[in-house]
C-alpha cells in the first residue's frame, strides 16, 4: 500500500499529506534556508486556523503528522509544543486574516528569488515562457522593516488584497507565494524561482534581454492559468517519486 493511503485519526490528513510532499521538495530544490521558512495552509473558510511546519525543523525531516493546527484568533495556539516562531506568526497568520483568499501561503528565502528582492528594481520582466506566468500578477514590497513580528506581517497582507497578485517579491528579504491549494502554490513557488533564476543568468550576460511584448505575456500568462490540472500533476509526480524511494513524509 502506498504511504498516502494512510489514514491516521489526524484532521485534514491529506492535506497535510500534501505540505509534507511540498517541504520534502522544497529541500531537494535547495529552495529552503536551514531550519527557517514557513508553509501554510488554511483549513476553515475564513481563513483563520491553518496548518503550518513545527518550528525549526528541518524541510527534509517534516511528516505528516509533524504539522501544527494553528488558530489565528487564539494567542494560546502560539504556545504550544514545538508552536512557531513569532516571526511565523506574524507574517502568516496576518495573510490568512486580512486574505481569505490566500488559502496556502509559502514564504522562502530561495537562492535566485532574493537576488531578485536584492535588487533596486526587483521587478521581472517577461523574458521567457516562465516569466510571462507572473506578467502583472506579483507585487514588490519596497518597505522591508526587519523581521516579519506581528506588525510586518500585518503591513506585508495589505499588499496581497488583490487576488489576482499571488506573488509577493519582499525586497531585501525572500518570496512569498499564496494560492488556493499546496498543488497550486508549490507550483506556482517552483516556476518563480526558475523565472527568477533565469533572468539573474540573463543578466550576468551583460548581453541585451529579449523582451516579450505586454500583449503577449498577458496573453501567455492566461493561457498557462487554464492550463488544465499541470499543478495537481506535478505535486501528484512529486509524491509519486517520494513513494518510490520510501520515504517517511506521508506518515
Amino acid at each position: 500500500m502506498s504511504v498516502t493511503q494512510m489514514k491516521p485519526n489526524m484532521d485534514h490528513w491529506q492535506e497535510r499529506v500534501d505540505l509534507a510532499a511540498a517541504f520534502r521538495w522544497t529541500a531537494r530544490l535547495d529552495m529552503h534556508e536551514s531550519v527557517a521558512n514557513h508553509f501554510s495552509l488554511a483549513v476553515n473558510d475564513i481563513g483563520s486556523q491553518f496548518l503550518m511546519n513545527p518550528n525549526q525543523m528541518h524541510f527534509s525531516r517534516i511528516k505528516a503528522s509533524d504539522m501544527l493546527l494553528i488558530d489565528a484568533d487564539d494567542p494560546e495556539t502560539y504556545e504550544g509544543p514545538n508552536a512557531p516562531d513569532p516571526t511565523a506568526w506574524g507574517l502568516h497568520g496576518g495573510v490568512h486574516r486580512a486574505c481569505p483568499h490566500a488559502r496556502c501561503v509559502m514564504h522562502v528565502h530561495s537562492i535566485y528569488a532574493t537576488v531578485l528582492a536584492c535588487l533596486q528594481d526587483s521587478r521581472l520582466p517577461p523574458i521567457d515562457q516562465n516569466a510571462c506566468t507572473f506578467f502583472n500578477r506579483m507585487v514588490i514590497d519596497e518597505d522591508y522593516g526587519g523581521l516579519a513580528f506581528e506588525d510586518e506581517g500585518e503591513r506585508c497582507a495589505k499588499l496581497l488584497t488583490d487576488p489576482k497578485q499571488k506573488v509577493m517579491v519582499m525586497g531585501s528579504h525572500g518570496v512569498m507565494v499564496i494560492g488556493d491549494t499546496v498543488a497550486d502554490t508549490f507550483n506556482r513557488l517552483y516556476y518563480f524561482e526558475r523565472a527568477a533564476e533565469t533572468y539573474i543568468k540573463a543578466l550576468q550576460t551583460g548581453l541585451p534581454l529579449r523582451r516579450i511584448s505586454d500583449e503577449v505575456a498577458e496573453k501567455t500568462a492566461r493561457e498557462l492559468e487554464e492550463y488544465p490540472e499541470q499543478d495537481a500533476r506535478h505535486l501528484a509526480e512529486l509524491k509519486a517519486i517520494l513513494d518510490s524511494e520510501g520515504s517517511d513524509y506521508a506518515y
